[in-house]
C-alpha cells in the first residue's frame, strides 16, 4: 500500500502584506478614518437558537470581543494575531455547541471615529445610527455603499467595520469620499 502524505497548512500565519498598508489615515474636521491592525477575526457558528451567554466567558478569556453577526453567528475579534495553538484550544473549548472558522486572512477591519463619524456612515448605510437605535455594543451586517460589511458601534463616537479583504481598499476609499464634506480647507 502506498504511503499517503498530506500537506498541512498552518492554522494561522502572518499576512504577507496588510490589505490597507498603502492607505494613510484620513483626518477630517470631527472624523478620522484608519485601518485597524490585522489581528484575529473568528467566525463562530452555532444553531440559530443558540445564545452567546454559555460561551461568552470562554471567548473573553481568550482576549476576544464578541459581536453578533446573525442568529447563531458571531465574530470574535482581537487586535493581535491568535496563535494556532490558542485557536485549537478555543475551538475545543467551544465544541460541540460552536464551530470556529478563522476569517483573519479573509477579512479586514476599518475604524471611523470622532463626533461626526455617524454622519459620515449615514451617507452609505441604511442602518439607523442614532444611539437610541444603535447603542454602544450593537452590531449589524449591512451594506456600506454597495459593499457588504459588518458594522459595530464600539463607543459613542467610534465605529469598527469588518469587510472582506478584497473589498477593503474600495470601502476605505468610499468612506474617505463620504468624509470630504468635513475636510479642512
Amino acid at each position: 500500500m502506498a504511503e499517503m502524505t498530506t500537506n498541512r497548512i498552518p492554522l494561522t500565519a502572518p499576512p504577507t502584506q496588510a490589505a490597507l498598508a498603502d492607505r494613510a489615515p484620513v483626518v477630517r474636521e470631527g472624523v478620522t478614518l484608519e485601518a485597524l491592525p490585522e489581528g484575529t477575526i473568528l467566525h463562530l457558528l452555532a444553531r440559530p437558537t443558540q445564545v452567546a451567554a454559555p460561551f461568552a466567558d470562554k471567548v473573553a478569556a481568550a482576549g476576544l470581543d464578541l459581536r453578533v453577526v446573525a442568529p447563531g453567528q458571531w465574530f470574535a475579534t482581537a487586535p493581535t494575531v491568535m496563535s494556532g495553538a490558542d485557536l485549537v484550544v478555543l475551538s475545543q473549548a467551544l465544541k460541540p455547541e460552536v464551530d470556529v472558522v478563522d476569517q483573519s486572512h479573509g477579512r479586514v477591519g476599518i475604524v471611523l471615529h470622532g463626533p461626526l463619524a455617524a454622519r459620515v456612515l449615514a451617507k452609505g448605510t441604511a442602518v439607523d445610527l442614532d444611539p437610541s437605535a444603535f447603542p454602544v455594543g450593537r452590531s449589524a451586517t449591512t451594506l456600506v455603499g454597495h459593499i457588504a460589511a459588518h458594522l459595530t458601534r464600539v463607543n459613542a463616537e467610534r465605529f469598527e467595520i469588518v469587510v472582506q479583504r478584497g473589498f477593503a481598499g474600495s470601502l476605505f476609499d468610499d468612506l474617505s469620499q463620504m468624509s470630504l464634506e468635513f475636510a479642512r480647507l
